[in-house]
């Protein structure tokens, strides 16, 4: 029965294709830095993983992966370290 989860999380293991090793290499293909924090969230019903890079000139990027297929939804600058702070990563 509860095979198909992650120990301590509630997310069904099933709708993950890539690991979040992948997701790290995938967004350090698009965003070359150093990885601050990895999170798997649900999305409109979607799992995916928000990979957080600090950039050598000091940017912070959140790299969007699907987690089902490794494809990069979206890649945003964060604004403001306090946002980046505040939503506890």
């Amino acid at each position: 029965m509860y095979q198909n989860y992650y120990p301590g999380n509630s997310m069904p293991t099933h709708r993950q294709g890539i690991t979040k090793q992948q997701a790290q290499e995938i967004a350090l293909n698009h965003i070359p830095g150093e990885i601050q924090h990895v999170d798997m969230d649900l999305e409109n019903g979607v799992l995916v993983y928000e990979v957080f890079i600090l950039t050598p000139d000091q940017r912070i990027f959140e790299v969007e992966i699907l987690a089902k297929s490794g494809r990069v939804l979206k890649i945003e600058e964060e604004n403001d370290a306090d946002e980046y702070g505040r939503a506890g990563r």
